[in-house]
């Protein structure tokens, strides 16, 4: 880890100032009624409650998440201060951005883990969720690859379902909205054997009409359809043993991507290429817990995630086709990891094994001015960790969590027609946190923690001769204060943070259907992130979510390109919201939030980039009935535009979502 000069020490010493003092600002008590409920989330793979994780927190329960009509994890972006997604604009597809780190899709890797019910999803591709049958979202940010192992370099997003907690209920929902909007969901729940045997099903059609037109066509260009089905079986086979299994699939079949020409009417191309996504997920898994004793559990998760990718988008909007691009990617990931974890004296530990394997196949074929390209690899891999993670209480107030992780992968990329290239890494990720109670509701914490998200090859263009990249690390410390006050009718937490980065992956384009990643010499971010929720009046309740960041490559030189100071792309460095809730007196509320997110630049140069904006959601839930309940939503009420102009080196403009009304009416059978 790299010294860290003067004016970032006396960056952190004021820090530490501020955070000292931080409990005394909030002195005044208020006389609320209405009290945040205890929250209780998963991270370093254990429950806690959300004051005592020695990181910034975020979680969502399901009704927040349905009233403000967000159905997919690209809509999560406003909720969450400091997620972000690169602009991309394919269904499906969804690129992380956290802490100024991210990873471009053809990395297949992410910088940010995505976990749903415990299962891992590595690439950008599948990086998604339809949010059915959802009990609560997470997100723990700052590096976790300790504890999740690679590509949860800046955090994990997690999702837990709600379907096998032993409530039985049917639900169906009907929605409508913008753009001929309509959906079906459809979930049920019950129990079998005296609760021994729990059984789940859930589906789910969404179809929306698109917004892009076409010279001399009828119709839109961009329409969505999506399908998805859920089922689960859990089994209590015994007061010690629980079985869980889960099968997922997700079908899309849409039009083109949110793509058109940086020049010219907006919204509007001429393409003489057909363009679609007819993407396909499933993912199949077995999640075991056995206790052994009083004080030892094992926990056993086994996964089968595949993901077809498989699109064609046409690159110059124009009748003769002279450039699209397409893939046709069959990735394949079977994991498995084994836990024990239990107390020992006053200590919590957690021992854990991981191992994967991978086989993916890769398809891409692109036409270009300079001529035609279709390139052909199968890729294998796999990868093997052992990692453990302590929490020790070294007094009345005070604890310590400590942790590390070793970690190996070995990838061989079989190119058609080309001699078989193997890469292996070895990867040590420790962390160390020490927790202070400064009062029974507040409690600061500093970390150190280390990063790693997975190397690979280029698959992408035939210029790059299929050559390698590094995996990127990073060395990150953090400060933070979190707690209650006004007797639990406020709740808050904040977090600043510095992150040394080497071998930073970047992807470069510098023609169109050229794109390759290279790993940039040594980068720099840090960062100040604040969350607060507060109940200030009888039924009015305020959520505050705040994100700034400052990125950039201290050292890049790539050819005869030199882009130190340059920020990395695709970060932002201020994004939050600010959300206004009232609760009426028969179960109604309504709830407006104002969202800001400042520009992304798009490429390494900094020469294109996506403008800032605000944008501002309504929404407002009423229950018809002790089973019924109709909810309402607007998002981008003003029809702000905020377009990626210059996306593929200065030839595409990805266009960014029109104002979207909608009304979903659910019924609870």
């Amino acid at each position: 880890m790299k010294p860290f000069p003067q004016k970032r020490r006396t960056f952190w010493f004021t820090a530490v100032a501020l955070s000292a003092t931080s409990a005394e600002v909030f002195a005044a008590p208020a006389a609320i009624t209405n009290l945040l409920p205890p929250l209780t989330v998963i991270a370093d793979k254990q429950q806690q409650s959300i004051e005592d994780v020695s990181a910034h927190v975020t979680a969502y329960e399901a009704e927040s998440l349905q009233q403000a009509g967000v159905d997919s994890l690209s809509k999560l972006e406003g909720k969450i201060a400091g997620l972000s997604f690169q602009p991309f604009g394919q269904s499906g597809v969804n690129s992380p951005v956290m802490r100024g780190l991210t990873a471009n899709f053809n990395a297949l890797s992410t910088s940010t883990l995505l976990l749903v019910d415990g299962v891992p999803t590595l690439t950008a591709q599948g990086f998604e969720n339809s949010l059915l049958g959802v009990d609560r979202v997470e997100l723990l940010r700052g590096p976790q690859s300790t504890v999740y192992g690679r590509n949860a370099q800046a955090g994990v997003l997690s999702i837990y379902s709600n379907d096998l907690n032993g409530e039985e209920r049917t639900r169906v929902g009907i929605e409508v909205g913008s753009r001929d909007k309509q959906g079906l969901q459809f979930a049920t729940s019950q129990s079998l054997q005296d609760d021994r045997l729990r059984v789940s099903l859930a589906g789910e059609l969404l179809k929306q009409d698109g917004f892009i037109d076409h010279a001399n066509q009828a119709g839109k260009m961009d329409d969505r359809e999506r399908q998805s089905i859920h089922a689960g079986l859990r089994w209590l086979a015994s007061d010690d043993t629980d079985l869980t299994l889960r099968f997922r699939q997700q079908e899309y079949d849409d039009g083109a991507m949110l793509w058109g020409p940086v020049r010219g009417e907006r919204a509007l191309v001429a393409s003489g290429t057909d363009s679609w996504n007819r993407s396909h997920s499933q993912t199949f898994s077995a999640n075991l817990v056995h206790d052994l004793n009083a004080d030892t559990r094992l926990h056993s998760i086994t996964a089968y995630n595949q993901y077809q990718d498989r699109v064609q988008q046409d690159t110059d909007f124009q009748p003769v086709d002279m450039a699209h691009i397409g893939r046709d990617h069959d990735l394949r990931t079977l994991s498995q990891e084994f836990r024990l974890e239990g107390d020992l004296g006053r200590s919590e530990w957690l021992l854990g094994a991981y191992l994967e394997q991978q086989d993916h196949d890769l398809h891409t074929y692109s036409q270009a001015m300079f001529g035609a390209a279709d390139l052909r690899a199968q890729q294998e891999g796999e990868a093997y960790a052992l990692f453990t993670n302590w929490t020790t209480p070294l007094a009345e107030d005070t604890r310590l969590v400590y942790g590390v992780r070793f970690a190996q992968e070995e990838i061989r990329l079989s190119p058609n027609a080309a001699e078989q290239r193997t890469q292996r890494w070895y990867n040590t990720s420790p962390q160390v946190a020490l927790q202070h109670d400064l009062t029974p509701q507040h409690m600061l914490y500093a970390s150190y923690a280390e990063g790693v998200r997975a190397g690979g090859f280029n698959t992408l263009s035939p210029a790059t001769n299929f050559s390698a990249f590094d995996p990127e690390e990073s060395q990150s410390i953090e400060l933070g204060l979190k707690g209650q006050l006004n007797a639990s009718a406020l709740r808050y937490s904040l977090a600043m943070y510095h992150m040394n980065i080497d071998n930073m992956q970047v992807t470069q384009m510098p023609a169109m259907g050229v794109i390759y990643l290279t790993n940039a010499a040594q980068g720099t971010s840090q960062g100040v992130e604040a969350s607060l929720d507060y109940y200030f009046a009888e039924r009015w309740s305020t959520e505050l979510g705040l994100a700034w960041n400052k990125t950039r490559f201290d050292e890049f030189v790539d050819g005869s390109n030199n882009y130190a100071d340059k920020r990395n792309p695709f970060a932002p460095e201020l994004n939050g919201h600010l959300a206004l809730r009232y609760e009426g007196i028969n179960g109604w509320s309504a709830s407006a939030s104002v969202v800001a997110n400042s520009s992304v630049y798009l490429d390494a140069a900094n020469t294109y980039k996506q403008d800032g904006y605000t944008t501002l959601n309504i929404a407002g839930q009423y229950p018809l009935s002790e089973r019924a309940t109709l909810s309402a939503y607007a998002n981008n009420v003003t029809n702000q535009e905020y377009d990626a102009v210059g996306y593929q080196n200065g030839n595409v403009t990805v266009y960014s979502p029109p104002r979207e009304l909608g009304l979903k009416l659910t019924w609870e059978l």
